[in-house]
């Protein structure tokens, strides 16, 4: 195993306790909830083999189920946000940069990164917050819960960038 891999480890395991001791337990006006474990599924190297983002993202989402009582919901979500990923990586990414290209503000820039990760963690909650309801009934709630829990993750993503990229 590489030290990326194992570092990569690590960052699942202090995120799942994140999430699950303390971030579940915020329901800022009763509708925000953030997901920060979607960190992981958005900054997967540019060459990551497909297989290894999937299955890290399936693992990791099926971890967070176990711990947070929502059966199914999260491994299928954050395994549709890795299939996604680096297909919309190469939208933000210039064609001469590495193969290997780390994803952060650093690499991306500012507008770039909070267009990327905002894009991907919009489309997570869509899903999870689609699947969680599993019907269209109170579209007004499902909006609500969907763009507040994307708002408040995403500001939970930039600033946890913003220190890292220093």
């Amino acid at each position: 195993m590489t030290t990326e891999w194992m570092i990569r480890l690590a960052q699942c395991v202090v995120l799942v306790l994140v999430q699950v001791l303390f971030l579940n337990h915020i329901h800022l006006f009763g509708l925000a909830i953030p997901l920060l474990y979607i960190y992981i599924a958005i900054t997967f190297r540019r060459g990551t083999p497909k297989w290894a983002a999937l299955l890290t993202s399936f693992l990791l989402g099926l971890v967070i189920d176990t711990f947070s009582g929502t059966p199914g919901l999260a491994a299928g979500s954050l395994t549709l946000i890795a299939m996604v990923q680096s297909y919309l990586l190469e939208l933000f990414v210039p064609r001469d940069s590495a193969d290997n290209m780390e994803v952060s503000i650093s690499s991306l820039g500012f507008s770039k990164y909070v267009l990327f990760s905002g894009s991907l963690v919009l489309l997570y909650c869509l899903v999870f917050f689609g699947l969680e309801s599993f019907s269209f009934f109170n579209v007004l709630s499902w909006l609500g819960h969907t763009a507040a829990s994307a708002v408040l993750t995403l500001l939970v993503i930039l600033a946890i960038e913003s220190v890292r990229s220093r």
